[in-house]
């Protein structure tokens, strides 16, 4: 993301309790001065689809994050891939609500200590979004030369020439 905008600087806010409510992991301070918000995934999974966190944690009954972040992007990291796309969150949600229906819903367990609790989250295919979403943004993470990786526009996003389209992929989440 740094080599999208050279003389950028990334704070890293998630230990700070001012920006963990309000679902945002990173500030991205731009030469220009605007500062945006970045809410980051992680996924090690093969297939890539996203995953848009619709209840945080069932037995409490908190919202997602994809629901209450206030981030402006959403970074996918996709370590298999070695991909990270950008979405813009707003952008996304605006898409993604009034479709929801579409897309089926999957549930997953986490244990923190002698607490378990399940999160359910909606698995929408990346080339969906990227064909719907104009501003996603896929970026190639060479492993090992990240200052080599290129950022490529990708279908739908109607940017810049460049396009990559993207399979359908997902999640294994149960």
């Amino acid at each position: 993301m740094l080599d999208t905008e050279p003389s950028s600087r990334v704070h890293d806010v998630q230990e700070d309790p001012r920006f963990q409510h309000r679902g945002v992991d990173l500030l991205w301070e731009l030469p220009s001065g605007e500062v945006r918000g970045i809410e980051v995934k992680g996924d090690r999974q093969a297939r890539r689809r996203y995953w848009f966190e619709l209840v945080s944690n069932v037995e409490k009954d908190t919202p997602g994050c994809f629901l209450y972040s206030t981030a402006d992007l959403l970074v996918y990291v996709f370590l298999s891939q070695a991909q990270l796309h950008a979405l813009p969150l707003k952008n996304v949600r605006e898409w993604f609500l009034p479709r929801a229906k579409d897309y089926a819903l999957k549930h997953t367990t986490t244990k923190t200590g002698a607490i378990r609790y399940t999160t359910v989250g909606a698995v929408v295919p990346c080339h969906e979004v990227a064909e719907a979403v104009p501003g996603v943004l896929c970026v190639s993470l060479k492993r090992g030369a990240a200052k080599e990786a290129a950022p490529t526009r990708v279908a739908g996003s109607q940017e810049g020439p460049e396009t990559e389209a993207l399979a359908p992929t997902g999640t294994d989440a149960k």
